[in-house]
């Protein structure tokens, strides 16, 4: 594993439509979300909004909604859907041998 990389634990930790959370040090929580179509996206777990913990919305499709507001935030970008403006930092994924794992640097950068 290169230093790049942080390995946050088993992909089937995570369950189906739903999310895990990961703390860091001095920093945001990062959301690790995997979708019904077993895809994984890491954004920092606050809403654009009023910064709600999008850990605890529904993942529907390759978006979460917001439990405090309902917004939608796409996945993929971190960027708020349809009416709503704003965008949520992502951090890059990566599943190996059935890890994952998550960018250094990003992840530590929303420290």
């Amino acid at each position: 594993m290169t230093p790049d990389w942080l390995d946050i634990g088993r992909l089937d930790e995570i369950p189906v439509r739903g999310a895990r959370t990961v703390p860091v040090a001095g920093g945001e929580e990062i959301a690790v979300f995997r979708t019904g179509d077993d895809r994984v996206f890491a954004l920092v777990n606050r809403c654009p909004h009023k910064k709600g913990p999008l850990s605890q919305g529904i993942v529907h499709g390759h978006s979460v909604t917001c439990p405090l507001h309902n917004w939608n935030i796409a996945l993929a970008t971190g960027e708020a859907q349809g009416e709503d403006r704003g965008c949520t930092p992502t951090v890059p994924v990566r599943i190996v041998s059935g890890r994952v794992l998550i960018g250094r640097a990003a992840a530590l950068a929303a420290a």
